[in-house]
């Protein structure tokens, strides 16, 4: 469902993009080409700044927002997610935050006040809050990174979860061309 935000902003998604009929699209919204959204996801952009401004949450192409996710931003700040990254059901993006190319963020997953950038995997269970990573870190299930988080501690993406990552872009991206087919069916 697209619907507008109390400010009348309304979301602006490509005709190339699938978005599940369960899922929310609320407000300062842009979602690019072949972007997938799944069942029950919510993105919703509704809140303003203390001089009544509102960044949008972008959704990059390529990438998937899969089922049941949240993605929000406090006090109208942005939130960018990257062209072929892919964010795991039931995970929790909340602005402020900027999620980089190919990037996967794992099923459980709550990323906050933070710049996660290209090409890293974070796995299931995990909590990003306020700590940035570079590019092509690996953080382990169930790991919880906060200011104080020492990065040494965490490695280099191995090639096999890179390999995985790009799967399911390649599965997601499969998935908007065929839920399209069938939606013009009907």
């Amino acid at each position: 469902m697209l619907r507008k935000n109390p400010s009348g902003l309304s979301p602006q998604v490509s005709v190339e993009a699938f978005i599940d009929p369960t899922a929310i699209i609320c407000g300062h919204v842009i979602i690019e080409a072949n972007v997938f959204v799944g069942p029950y996801a919510v993105i919703r952009a509704d809140e303003v700044d203390a001089d009544g401004n509102m960044a949008p949450i972008t959704i990059r192409r390529d990438s998937n927002i899969q089922d049941g996710v949240v993605i929000h931003s406090k006090s109208g700040a942005a939130v960018t997610i990257g062209q072929r990254t892919s964010i795991a059901h039931r995970s929790i993006i909340h602005g402020p935050c900027i999620v980089g190319d190919d990037v996967f963020i794992g099923f459980n997953s709550v990323v906050f006040r933070a710049h996660i950038n290209d090409g890293c995997v974070i796995r299931h269970n995990c909590v990003i809050d306020g700590l940035d990573l570079p590019a092509q870190m690996h953080v382990p299930p169930m790991t919880s990174i906060g200011p104080e988080f020492d990065l040494k501690l965490i490695k280099q993406v191995p090639p096999d979860y890179s390999s995985f990552s790009e799967s399911v872009v390649a599965a997601n991206h499969s998935l908007v061309e065929g839920y399209k087919k069938i939606s013009n069916e009907l």
